[in-house]
């Protein structure tokens, strides 16, 4: 026994070594202006053609544009940094309550069935729809592609667009997106805004339909751990799904606080 893993050993050191002095895979460099943008692209295409993206997906990809609003707003998220208050007063949210309430009670059909699938009951639902695009309102309008491959070419977040972009590019082969898909400055489409990534993992139809997107944010959150019945509040059991659809704590307790005003109808706003 003790030879036999004497020469395993052997071996595997032998294939280490090997691997060492194997040249390293490389990868598209990234930029922080427009300058590089078109040499990255040919770079990154030519290694999304070697790991199987398709040609349709390609040529999408090949006629994107550095989005320069994409990144300006990726420098200036300052809503995230306000208070509470002051956050749910830019974002509208007595608003998206008072509207939410009203959805509530005409879709109650829709949200009776998400509830029953998924566990998940209509207020942080329509909370997420009303603060991601005013209920189906403000989508955005830049160029999803582009967008996303903006951001995967910039140095400030490459690991985690370059994801995004495969998961795009993937999608435009599948025909679920096109090159000319619309969506907001980071790429995010549909009526509660999803990522490439989400949408491969937990899009149900296209979500550009409000049934559909309201469905796929509700299987998001059960993948990522709602308990129906438990409350959603901070420190509460399903408080951490609400976490993982947005990184920004005050974005959370905000969708908290009108969630649970919207299901609970009662006489208090979002103050």
């Amino acid at each position: 026994m003790i030879r036999g893993m004497t020469v395993a050993g052997a071996v595997f050191g032998a294939m280490v070594l090997m691997g060492c002095l194997a040249p390293a895979t490389h990868a598209a460099t990234c930029g922080s202006s427009p300058a590089g943008f078109e040499a990255w692209k040919r770079e990154f295409s030519a290694e999304a053609q070697g790991k199987g993206i398709g040609q349709t997906a390609i040529s999408a990809l090949m006629q994107t544009n550095y989005a320069s609003a994409t990144i300006a707003a990726d420098r200036g998220q300052r809503s995230f940094q306000l208070s509470l208050d002051q956050f749910l007063a830019k974002r509208g949210a007595t608003t998206i309550v008072a509207k939410g309430r009203q959805l509530k009670n005409s879709q109650a059909a829709l949200f009776a069935s998400i509830q029953q699938r998924y566990g998940v009951p209509p207020g942080p639902l329509i909370a997420i729809w009303g603060m991601e695009t005013g209920f189906g309102s403000q989508r955005g309008n830049q160029n999803m592609l582009s967008s996303i491959a903006t951001l995967a070419y910039d140095c400030r977040r490459p690991e985690f667009f370059t994801d995004q972009l495969y998961s795009a590019l993937k999608l435009i082969d599948r025909g679920t997106l096109s090159g000319a898909t619309r969506g907001s400055m980071h790429g995010e489409v549909g009526q509660t805004q999803f990522m490439p990534k989400n949408i491969l993992a937990y899009g149900t139809g296209n979500l550009e339909v409000a049934a559909n997107a309201l469905n796929s944010t509700a299987n998001f959150l059960k993948a990522h751990g709602w308990r129906a019945g438990a409350g959603y509040q901070p420190g509460e059991a399903n408080f951490a799904a609400i976490e993982a659809w947005n990184a920004a704590g005050v974005y959370q307790k905000a969708i908290a606080l009108m969630g649970r005003q919207i299901d609970e109808g009662g006489a208090a706003a979002a103050r």
